[in-house]
C-alpha cells in the first residue's frame, strides 16, 4: 500500500501568516485554555496553556502559486489554527485528524475541482481512490462540520 504524507502549512508560509494571513489581517495571538485545537502547522491537537492564533489560510491560492496554476473561483480561504510561534513541525508520519467524518476534495494541475469525497472509515483506501484518477494532483482532507482546511496530500 502506498504511504501517503500530510502537508502541513509550511515554515516560510507560516511566518508570513503571523505577519499578515491571506485576508490581510494581522495575527492575534491567544492562549488556547482548553486544548484541543486542530494546529495546521504540526498537524496536532493544541495543548492547554499553547499559544496559538486562528488566522485565515488560502491553501489553493498559495499551491497555485508555486505550480502556476489557475484555480478561478475554487481559491477559497478559511480559518486554520496555528501555532502564535515557531514550532518544530509534525512529528511522526501517521495522517492526523482521521478520527472523525472528513472530506476528500480533489483538484487537478489546473486547479480544478474533480469531486469530494466524505469519508467515514479506511482512510488510507480512500486517499488511494482519490489517486487512482490520474487527472488528480492533490488532495485537500477538511473537516465535515466546518468545512476547514486541515491539510494537504500530494500525489505520491
Amino acid at each position: 500500500m502506498t504511504t501517503y504524507i500530510a502537508r502541513p502549512i509550511e515554515p516560510p508560509v507560516l511566518k508570513e501568516l503571523r505577519s499578515a494571513d491571506d485576508a490581510g489581517r494581522e495575527m492575534v495571538p491567544v492562549t488556547d485554555e482548553e486544548g484541543g485545537a486542530p494546529l495546521r502547522c504540526c498537524l496536532r491537537r493544541s495543548g492547554p496553556g499553547e499559544r496559538i492564533a486562528l488566522v485565515s489560510y488560502a491553501p489553493l491560492r498559495r499551491w497555485a502559486a508555486q505550480t502556476g496554476a489557475d484555480p478561478g473561483a475554487y481559491d477559497e480561504q478559511g480559518p486554520v489554527f496555528i501555532h502564535a510561534g515557531e514550532c518544530p513541525g509534525p512529528r511522526g508520519s501517521a495522517l492526523p485528524f482521521t478520527n472523525a467524518h472528513r472530506t476528500l476534495r480533489r483538484y487537478s494541475t489546473e486547479g480544478r475541482i474533480l469531486g469530494g469525497r466524505l469519508v467515514e472509515a479506511d482512510f488510507e483506501a480512500a486517499l488511494a481512490h482519490a489517486f487512482d484518477d490520474p487527472e488528480v494532483a492533490l488532495v485537500h482532507v477538511r473537516a465535515v462540520e466546518y468545512g476547514c482546511f486541515l491539510y494537504e496530500v500530494r500525489r505520491p
